[in-house]
């Protein structure tokens, strides 16, 4: 039986209170920087960046916008620039120059409500083919914008007609390892998943896991796919092997109850991709590890691949905060520490050795 001290430790290493609620935060890639998104109590938005010297978080920078931020990502960027996009609360898709970011070097107005959820590939070295930003909404489209194309999203995946609208409130890309393949998986605040294929421009999959989608993510965005976690509000998580698709029962799939509130998001860890992390609407982050099973596909009576779940573990949780913990991003360069935001306006980051 192992000791409790194999275990990893969960420590808080710097807080900080802040004056506005933050919605997003995340680290400037190749740095000791981070941003976080939000919105100030008089409806402005705000952007901040802070950072790490000597154990303790310095403020570098502060812009304020006239609408407030909801999310943002690095995915569609190079290491030289290092440019932000981010969602706002309008429907704006925007990426700043962070040395500049007076004026926005792209700018479109994407949906007709606001962003919910942003992810981008194609840079960073992370992901094969052009830099694409996707964005999911309240109007209940999800589109892919490329930078270098302005006023058009090159994907558009909305209701059909008559079809009934849903809030999507995630999106995240995946299986973006040569240049043609690249799939979009976005999750709605009725339990609905979808799965587009890019390349096809199809929807490739679709289930339900009767709860709003809160959070999905691939465990690696530039692998052939692999796994795919979903949170939702139940307090429950189900991670897919994305690995073998069934004609009929798709992707096999296990689901845990963590927490018991809402899993605002999950993350996984940038160096081990069986590692991740989920944070809880009552303040809580919990460390899991990814189990294969002995074999991941078998076949079924017709003789069809189907594919085998495995099993997952609690590493570690901790309490961090009274209110929901909104938003976490992984260090990609130092192995363990990350940053998270709650709604109790505190921003932290948190070492896990």
């Amino acid at each position: 039986m192992s000791s409790p001290l194999t275990k990893p430790q969960v420590i808080a290493y710097i807080q900080k209170g802040l004056n506005y609620t933050v919605f997003d935060s995340k680290w400037i890639p190749c740095s000791a920087k981070f941003v976080c998104l939000g919105n100030f109590p008089r409806g402005t938005g705000v952007m901040q960046i802070y950072e790490m010297q000597h154990g303790e978080i310095q403020l570098i920078k502060e812009v304020e916008k006239p609408k407030p931020f909801k999310c943002g990502t690095f995915g569609a960027t190079s290491l030289q620039q290092r440019h932000m996009a981010t969602g706002d609360f309008d429907g704006n898709l925007n990426i700043w120059n962070l040395e500049t970011p007076e004026v926005p070097v792209y700018s479109v107005k994407a949906h007709k409500e606001i962003i919910n959820s942003i992810d981008g590939v194609g840079g960073l070295g992370i992901g094969d083919g052009a830099p694409e930003i996707v964005t999911g909404s309240r109007d209940g489209t999800v589109r892919v914008w490329d930078p270098r194309q302005k006023d058009s999203p090159v994907a558009n995946m909305e209701p059909m007609e008559g079809e009934m609208k849903r809030d999507c409130w995630t999106v995240a890309f995946g299986h973006s390892f040569n240049n043609q393949d690249r799939c979009v998986c976005a999750g709605y605040d009725n339990g609905d998943i979808k799965l587009f294929d890019l390349r096809n421009m199809s929807l490739r999959w679709e289930t339900n896991i009767k709860n709003g989608v809160c959070c999905v993510e691939f465990d690696r965005k530039d692998i052939n796919m692999n796994k795919l976690v979903a949170t939702s509000l139940e307090g429950k998580f189900h991670v897919f092997d994305m690995r073998t698709q069934h004609p009929t029962k798709g992707f096999a799939s296990i689901s845990e109850k963590a927490h018991k509130s809402t899993i605002w998001q999950v993350r996984h860890l940038p160096q081990n991709r069986e590692v991740f992390m989920t944070t809880g609407g009552a303040g809580n982050i919990h460390l899991w590890k990814y189990e294969y099973p002995a074999q991941r596909r078998k076949k079924d009576s017709d003789g069809v691949d189907v594919g085998v779940a495995g099993a997952v573990h609690l590493l570690q949780n901790v309490t961090l905060s009274s209110q929901p913990i909104a938003s976490l991003d992984w260090s990609p360069d130092k192995l363990g520490l990350c940053v998270c935001s709650g709604f109790d306006q505190t921003d932290g980051t948190h070492s896990d050795p």
